[in-house]
């Protein structure tokens, strides 16, 4: 067994984002827990990145039923009640961790936490800071981790977990040089964020490559309704090298209009009711119809316009937006932006418990990594609040677990090291690799759907995934490791795909034609692992 180091500890959290972070946070209450890292803790994954908000139910006008049913609504009706029914409850209360451990947001003159509105809520309840809401967070949850005791490995890269029989027992790791490091752990909690990295054009982060389902599948976990990817409607389109880069929900929120190149505001067409408040893949279909039928930029997307709102509302509430675009040579205050659907979140992921625990011993997930939540379509505002609430859950069971003796089998790591000495023979760039990947699911498993591109998606995906990546340095290995992970992503997304015979959320089938809407689908969850992969029927598998 080859190892440059060995760590032991209680709990493992794998990902420093919002739900990790929260989750080390709790599990160090009840032990030693070490939080691992592929970048530096609060510096990536997509919470910092968030703008909008926090959903919460903070006024009495407002209830957690709403809130529930909205969630619902907005989901197609594919979430789990229960999971749904928890993030809703406890979302205020950890909105009050988040005050009480210095969290700056914006206030009301009545001294109460500022909330706006966001699509698909019948309440203004998305609590924000400006549009910087997802750094404030972070900076405050880094500030707490700081005082927990909690061991930080940053810049190491988790390659696969560790098992013994079918429970997990940790991890297996490379550092910046390329060393492996073994993690050891009555618990572990896979929080590693989403993996919408596998398209062309995306709002996440570098880390963003859907390593989490990767390395949960892979151990045997069961996912469900990986087909549910979100794209946001509304991602930069302009200059060539700031596409896919975030236009918040919080845009449209402040009364930010959508017209197209006719000065049509178009949203009448599709949603007359909430307009621009629709839900987000009602919004993105309307972007994307609009472009399809000409009626779109020179550059390929609409116009997203707040000339019409005073200039210190832009500047006190939008002020990040304002300084991307400026930077961009567009000013927000008197020209319109250029927005087109980027692809953002992956509403599937882990099957979990209320305690957040998975099909597998010792595992447990939170956040986007975890499906269930978000059914077949996430409302704005409601992942922050899932980082916390379910983040504080996996956390607190995690913590509670067993402690147990731990000996790790040296075959599984002489298999893994077997599997990083092969890249040193690989001959495929693994650069390029990456591209034709990214362009041949933003191409066949994008916005709309057919059978005929997924499985040509997949055929792809399948040649890329035997691909003998080179690795020039042990630096590299990481690289190699990482685009391994995408492929499989990227063939979750398909195959689950293939499985759901209908348009639902943001999974729309162009050549399916049906009798139903989401409420009576005779459909629920598809599922996929090593052992299984179907849908859920309505009381039932199929």
């Amino acid at each position: 067994m080859l190892a440059d180091e060995v760590v032991d500890r209680h709990v493992l959290v794998i990902g420093s984002g919002g739900a990790g972070v929260r989750a080390a946070i709790e599990a160090s209450k009840f032990g030693d827990t070490v939080l691992i890292s592929k970048t530096i803790v609060g510096k990536g994954g997509c919470t910092t990145m968030a703008e909008g908000g926090y959903n919460a139910v903070l006024r009495e006008q407002d209830s957690c039923e709403i809130h529930f049913e909205d969630t619902l609504k907005g989901g197609a009706y594919l979430n789990d009640p229960e999971l749904v029914n928890i993030l809703v409850k406890e979302a205020p209360l950890r909105m009050d961790d988040l005050i009480k451990w210095g969290a700056v947001f914006d206030f009301t003159e009545n001294d109460e936490v500022a909330q706006r509105p966001f699509g698909g809520q019948r309440f203004p309840r998305t609590c924000y800071a400006g549009d910087r809401t997802g750094h404030e967070m972070m900076t405050t949850l880094v500030e707490r981790l700081d005082t927990c005791g909690v061991t930080t490995l940053q810049e190491m890269t988790v390659i696969d977990l560790l098992k013994d029989g079918n429970r997990v027992i940790g991890a297996m790791a490379l550092d910046e040089k390329g060393s492996m490091v073994l993690l050891k752990a009555d618990s572990t909690i896979l929080a590693t964020g989403g993996g919408t990295k596998v398209y062309d054009i995306s709002t996440n982060s570098s880390s963003g490559t859907g390593d989490g389902y990767a390395i949960g599948y892979r151990a045997g976990a069961e996912l469900i309704d990986m087909e549910m990817v979100q794209f946001h409607p509304t991602g930069a389109v302009y200059p060539f090298d700031s596409r896919g880069r975030l236009v918040t929900e919080a845009v449209r929120g402040e009364g930010g209009v959508l017209k197209n190149t006719l000065g049509e505001r178009f949203m009448k067409r599709y949603d007359p009711e909430r307009m621009e408040l629709s839900t987000r893949d009602v919004v993105a279909r309307a972007i994307a119809t609009e472009i399809l039928k000409g009626r779109g930029t020179e550059h390929g997307g609409v116009y997203l316009d707040v000339t019409h709102l005073p200039r210190e509302q832009i500047e006190t509430r939008l002020p990040v937006m304002l300084e991307q675009f400026l930077k961009f040579g567009v000013d927000i205050r008197i020209q319109p932006m250029e927005v087109a659907p980027t692809a953002h979140h992956i509403m599937g992921g882990l099957r979990i418990t209320t305690e957040c625990r998975t099909a597998l011993p010792g595992l447990f997930a939170c956040g986007e990594v975890a499906g269930g939540v978000q059914g077949a379509n996430r409302l704005g505002g409601n992942a922050l609040a899932e980082t916390q609430v379910f983040g504080k859950r996996a956390g607190e069971f995690a913590g509670k677990a067993e402690r147990k003796e731990i000996r790790i089998d040296p075959a599984q790591v002489d298999t893994a090291q077997r599997r990083l000495d092969k890249f040193f023979k690989g001959t495929e760039n693994a650069g390029q690799v990456r591209k034709e990947l990214k362009l041949a699911m933003w191409q066949g498993a994008g916005i709309f759907r057919n059978e005929k591109d997924i499985k040509k998606t997949l055929e792809t995906i399948n040649r890329l995934s035997q691909a003998a990546l080179h690795a020039k340095s042990p630096q590299n290995l990481v690289d190699c490791a990482i685009l391994q992970n995408m492929c499989l992503t990227a063939s979750l997304i398909c195959r689950c795909a293939l499985l759901r015979p209908e348009s639902r959320g943001a999974h729309v089938r162009v050549d399916i034609n049906q009798e139903w809407d989401a409420l009576h689908s005779p459909f629920s969850h598809t599922y996929i692992s090593q052992h299984r992969e179907g849908i859920q029927k309505m009381g039932g598998l199929l």
